[in-house]
Order: structure tokens, then sequence, then C-alpha cells
């Protein structure tokens, strides 16, 4: 066995008995027929055939999806800020205002809006994300492939022919390069660097989510330098706008051990080291050391928390998911936009343009983050939106003419409005939704520095915008002067409302309520009382005593709907609970029901995710588990990709096609950790909603409000142990879950101890909590 085989096994072993031996000694059942681990990860007998179902690689910034296409083994390679960054047509702040939008509205001369704001979105090919290039290897000669496994564990993926030829591949954790290595190989191997197609007409048609090829961006096709053990391609792009590929590899004997990168400037920005000189950088270090740091940075990923559940599709799903949020999101790589570090590679931009969707997709995206004890990997986001907010400010003040912050809800990599839909693409409370964001990173670490120099700023700039941009009635009431609720009515000029909508309604009032709440912890009272008697001007939510939470006033939920933004309130939100009454509870049952019998033909994959949120959130855990059931085995490619569409034609949805996006993964990560531990009320409640037939449960290092980490057993149906660790110190308030059970408590401080255990923890103190089962 080689030295790199050894280090390997030597470190893989590591990984899995110091942190995953629970995981990897999970009892299996059997689901559909399919025999699942949840550490396995994928596991093929033939190379996926499309670029959609490929074995997926990454690190936030650099990615690979691994495929056969026309009989060659296949890297897609992709780069978080390969962006044509060029302005969108006719978006005129000059010329076209947000109360233009209104007056056109009213008149009843919507369709000019339309031609203006929403046309160019959909006819023209930029601004776009934009796919790299790929490797192509000639593998003819290896033969039938036995087995393609992606390790989760490691991020590795490793391919094995029948011939003994063995390929083990992965991206590295860290930096923006990858490496491969071929193994056993009776001859040598063709490599080919291959080149986005700028100047093909692509003859195989299009779907309506992807509309233009990249032949319409205009570019000069790149050029491809040869040697014979390396390729390098540069290409030009639009503006300025410049990226390398360079791929290098070195044989001997049976072997070919290889490594890539992609560089990308912009005049914009500084210039990052050329891919050419990270590939050269890295082969000093040796595929061996850069393998050590790779297998460290997966280590303490999976380290930071860990699931146990008796559905082993459901746990299946979890950690592919959750292994996509760490090949996808890093702290100083771009968000996670619809495709992260996946972009199509099929000749066409990828869907939507890859861009970021601030009306749903990125905010789903980073759900998981916060109770999955993943705040690092969140921080890419927050830093973002806090680096582009003199980019949101000038939006803010030449698109709607007033002061404070908000953001445009379809965007660039540089934070500049696309257009599109309007109602959503320059929505009114954008800005509000992702200030939920900084909210959650402060009340899950407690960090008084973010809270002072980030947080409150933001949601300060938001109430101030919100002050601004709304009206007040005769009787002193505030209103929007024209609303909209994603996505309901689509484009047409009936999305608009008079009155305002309980998706803007619960995000100004959760916006004015937050903002106060972020003041008095800082000792800004007077700014408190200002949000307070602000917040007091706004309407309740507009609340229909059969069905629920409405539309808007007069308005109800009346057809099935992929976007449950009239709901928002409810989760993420958080300002209509069970814990504030029977009447609210009363309000979330008829919410509830009223979706289900409006029924789910018009559901897309991360309405089936979104919905096991919800009712994770309202304690229906048999329900919960069944719409994520559905999610998993139906909208999910076979190597876990959420594609919208239902894949099984089962009738769960009209819809049928088959758009990868992964807002819709990442929601699913939420609601198992929504079933586990919820902790939104500042109560931290344990197994709050899971399936009476679960009678084995255990998490560990999940995140609770407070920074409080919590770890938990059940056994036999009943709560065994309770490990909570306090990061800040503060009192720590815990929904007994032990009944009539006796306990016993080391560590903190009892201060209250029946059907809610308050106790007083110092900073870096671990409080257990065990009964009748030994620790």
């Amino acid at each position: 066995m080689n030295n790199i085989k050894k280090k390997i096994l030597k470190v893989t072993c590591i990984i899995r008995v110091g942190v995953l031996f629970i995981l990897l000694n999970f009892p299996c059942s059997k689901i559909i027929g399919i025999d699942i681990n949840p550490m396995k990860g994928l596991r093929f007998k033939e190379l996926p055939i499309t670029w959609d179902e490929a074995i997926p690689l990454g690190n936030g910034m650099v990615g690979t999806l691994i495929w056969q296409k026309d009989g060659k083994l296949r890297f897609s390679l992709d780069r978080a800020d390969l962006w044509d960054l060029r302005p969108m047509k006719n978006i005129d702040f000059s010329r076209w205002k947000f109360n233009d939008v209104y007056e056109h509205w009213k008149s009843g001369n919507y369709g000019i809006i339309q031609h203006i704001f929403d046309e160019p979105y959909e006819q023209l090919a930029a601004p776009s994300k934009i796919p790299a290039g790929a490797i192509e290897f000639n593998v003819d000669q290896l033969g039938e492939v036995e087995s393609v496994n992606l390790d989760i564990s490691t991020a590795m993926c490793i391919i094995r022919w029948k011939s003994g030829a063995v390929l083990t591949t992965f991206v590295h954790a860290e930096k923006p390069l990858g490496w491969y290595k071929f193994e056993n190989l009776h001859q040598s191997i063709k490599i080919e660097l291959k080149m986005p197609a700028y100047n093909e007409n692509y003859e195989k048609g299009f779907s309506n989510e992807a509309t233009h090829d990249l032949r319409e961006l205009g570019y000069s096709q790149g050029i491809i330098h040869e040697g014979s053990n390396y390729y390098t391609y540069f290409q030009r792009g639009w503006g300025g706008f410049s990226y390398q590929v360079h791929t290098e590899w070195k044989e001997s004997k049976k072997n070919v051990v290889g490594c890539w990168s992609i560089s990308s400037s912009n005049v914009k920005e500084n210039i990052t080291p050329c891919a050419r000189e990270v590939v050269a950088k890295e082969r000093v270090i040796g595929i061996e050391q850069s393998y050590e740091e790779h297998l460290r940075w997966w280590h303490d990923y999976w380290s930071r928390s860990m699931v146990k559940i008796p559905d082993s599709l459901l746990m299946h799903q979890y950690y592919m998911d959750m292994y996509k949020f760490g090949s996808a999101a890093r702290a100083e790589a771009p968000p996670i936009s619809l495709q992260a570090v996946w972009t199509a590679d099929n000749g066409k931009l990828p869907p939507w343009k890859g861009d970021f969707h601030h009306d749903l997709n990125t905010e789903l995206s980073y759900w998981p983050a916060y109770t999955g004890n993943h705040l690092d990997l969140e921080e890419g986001f927050i830093n973002w939106l806090w680096n582009n907010r003199y980019t949101f400010k000038k939006y803010t003040k030449e698109y709607f003419g007033v002061e404070g912050l908000n953001v445009p809800g379809v965007t660039t990599l540089e934070g500049e409005p696309m257009g599109g839909w309007i109602q959503y693409s320059m929505g009114q409370t954008i800005s509000a939704w992702l200030a939920q964001h900084f909210y959650l990173h402060w009340r899950y670490t407690k960090d008084k520095n973010f809270l002072k120099q980030k947080a409150y700023p933001w949601l300060k700039g938001v109430a101030i915008f919100l002050n601004k941009i709304s009206v007040k009635s005769e009787d002193g009431t505030r209103k929007l002067l024209i609303s909209s609720s994603p996505e309901f009515f689509d484009n047409s000029s009936k999305a608009w409302f008079n009155e305002t909508t309980n998706f803007d309604l619960a995000l100004i009032r959760w916006t004015y309520e937050k903002a106060a709440e972020l003041a008095k912890e800082l000792n800004f009272n007077n700014e408190a009382k200002k949000w307070n008697k602000i917040l007091s001007e706004w309407p309740e939510l507009n609340i229909d005593p059969k069905t629920g939470l409405t539309i808007a006033p007069g308005v109800p939920y009346d057809e099935s709907h992929r976007h449950f933004s009239h709901l928002i309130g409810f989760h993420p939100l958080g300002i209509i609970d069970y814990s504030h009454g029977e009447r609210e509870k009363g309000i979330i049952n008829n919410s509830l029901l009223n979706l289900e019998e409006c029924g789910t033909e018009w559901w897309t994959g991360f309405s089936f995710s979104w919905a096991g949120n919800l009712y994770a959130r309202a304690f229906e855990g048999e329900k919960a588990a069944n719409v994520l059931r559905i999610f998993s085995k139906c909208f999910c490619l076979k190597n876990s990709f959420h594609v919208n569409g239902d894949q099984c034609k089962a009738g769960y949805s009209n819809f049928t096609y088959r758009p990868f996006t992964l807002e819709g993964n990442f929601a699913f990560a939420s609601a198992i950790q929504e079933m586990l531990i919820q902790s939104h009320t500042g109560i931290i409640k344990i197994f709050p909603a899971i399936p009476e037939d679960w009678h084995e449960v255990e998490f560990k290092n999940l995140r609770a409000d407070g920074a409080f980490l919590v770890s938990a057993k059940r056994e036999k149906g009943s709560v065994s142990f309770i490990e909570i660790f306090s990061e800040k110190g503060g009192e720590c308030i815990l929904d007994n879950p032990f009944a009539d059970n006796k306990i016993e408590i080391r560590g903190g401080k009892i201060i209250q101890q029946d059907k809610i255990l308050r106790i007083i923890t110092e900073q870096g103190e671990m409080v257990k909590i065990t009964t009748g089962f030994q620790l």
C-alpha cells in the first residue's frame, strides 16, 4: 500500500472513530427496497450520464461535477465568482422609479412596467453566472466501471473499474483547487481541457427556466495553451473580466496524479493568484499533504453536530444535504446562489441565470446553519450582505427615493438589481427577511460586538427605510402604498395589492419588534421607544376565521401554490406561535389545515421541505416526516439534488420538470433539525416534533438560541439524557421533557424545576441532566 493510501486510511479512521463512530454503527432499515447507511454517501454501479445527476464536490469557491459525457469521464468545473456582470438593460433609475411603478399600475397601464423591468431578464442572456469549462479523460481502455462512490465523511469520490484501475479525486476543502489520481493503469489515458461553447449555437432546445445559450454572451472564444503535461485556458468576458483554468499532471509507472484550479479577475476586485500559480504551488506541497489538510477541515465540519433518527431515508437525505452545505458555503466565499458551485454544464446558461434570489432561495439555503452549528459558514452570507450595504443603500435611494436600506430581490454577484418579476425582484421587504439572518446570528452566538457593529445597524437601516416608504391613513395606521406576496399571481398586475399583504406586514412587524429588542439590548432606550411606537401604528396580521392567515385582507389562500409567503409570520419569523396561547394556536392549525385542503398540485420541491418546517413548528412530527419523505423520494435526483418537479410522476405536483436549485435541500435539513430541537421562543424544546414510533433518537451539539450547544438522547420512547454546553453563560430555559421521572442535574444553578427547568450557567459550563439510564 502506498503512502497516500496509508495516510488516507489513517486519517479516515480517525474521523470515523473519533467523530462518526456512532453514525457508522447505526442500524440500517429498508426503505423502498434500498439499504441506506447515512454516512455512505452515494454509491453507483456506473457513471452518471447527465450533469445534474453527477457526483458533486466543492468548497464554496470552486466545485466540480463528475459524470460521463460521450463516453468520456468529465469533470465539469465551476467557480462561484465567474459572472458576467454587465448592467441589466433598461434598469435606469434616472428614468424609472418605484413611484412610476405605482402610477402605471394605478392607471391600468402596467404593461409598460413589465416591458421595462421584467422582459429584459427573460430576453437577455446577461448578467448571469457562467461555467468555467471541463476536464475530460478518455477512459475507454479502462473497461467497465465497477463502482462510483462519494464518501461524504471525507468529501472524496472514488471510481473503480473492473480492470483494477482506480480514480481518487477531491476538491480541497480550503483552497481553490482539486486533485485527481489514477492508479493501476495499463496504458496512458488521454486528458483534455474543454472550453465552454461561447461560439456555438446550442441545438438541443431549451427549457422554460434556461432559455439562453452561452453564445449569446458575445464572447470571443478563449484560448487553450497545451504542453506535454498541462493545459491552460484563458477566457475574456465582459467589461475587463477574465478567468483562467489550469490543470497539470505527472505520470509515473501505472499512475497519473494531477491538480487543477480556476482563477478569476475583475477590474473592480483584487486580482487573485492565477490558476497556474495555484497549481504550481500546490504540486510542491503534494497530494498527500493537501489531502491531510482537506481531511482536517471535513473532520472539524462533521464534528460540529450529529443526528441519529430511525428513518434511514430521511437520515441519508439529511447527511447528503449537510454534505452539500459543507461543500457550498464558506465565510470567505460568495453566498450560496441557486446552484452554488455546480453551474449547469449543458451548453446553456444555468436555470434562472444561477443568480441570487432573495425572495426565498438565499434565505432557505442558510436555515440549517444555525441549529446545525455551522455559523462559521453562514458568515459568508452575512459578510456579503454587509460588504454590499452601500450598493444596497444606493439602490434604495435611487429606486425608492428614500433613505435607509433595502436589497433587490434578484441580484448579481455584486448586489446589483437584475430585474425580473418586479413585485419580488424589487420588493419592499427583501432587506427585512435578510435581516433575520443578522438577528439569528446574534441570538445563536450572543456576540455583543456583532450585535453592535452589524446586527443592529442592519435592522436600523431597514427600519428607517420602512418608515420612509410607508404611508399613514387618517386614523394614524400605516400601510404600504402597494404590496405583494411572493409569488402569488406571478407577474400579473393582480400580484399588486392595495392593502398590505401578510408577507410584507409580517416582515415589517418583525423588523420593528426586533429593532426595538436589539436597541434595548444596547441600552439605546430612546430608539427602542421609537421602534415600538412605529410598530404600534401597523395593523395586526389579517386572519380569516376559517382558513387562518390570508394572502391579504379579503384575499384568502384558496388554491394550491408553491410559495407559502402568506405564512411567513408563523415560520420562519415566529411572530405568531403556539407559545402565544390558544388563539394563535387555532390560527396556525386553521392555516395548515387550509394548506392541506388546497392540495399540493402546484407545489415544487422546496414547498415540501418548507412544509416540513411548518409542521415541525406546529409539533406535527408524523406530517413533517411524511412531506420530507415525499421530497426525498420524488423531488430529488439520485445524487440528492433538488429539482423542483415531481420526478416520480406520482401526482404530488403538476410540476414535473427538473431545474436544479439548492434551497429545497437546505430547507429539508432545517426541517429535520426543527423536529429534534426548537428554541425560537427562548425556551429549548427537546424532540418537539418527532413521530410517535421514533423511540430511539439522538443528537449531539445542535445549537440553540442563547449560544447553547445541546445534546440529547431518547431511548425506549423516553428522554434519558440531555447535555447543555453554555458558550456565553446566562440563563438556560428548558421545557422539561422528563415528565414525572426523577432526574439528576449536574452543573449550573437550578432556580426552577417543574414543567420548566431554569438553570443559571457560567460561561463555558457544562450541564448534564439524566434519568434512569447510565451515561
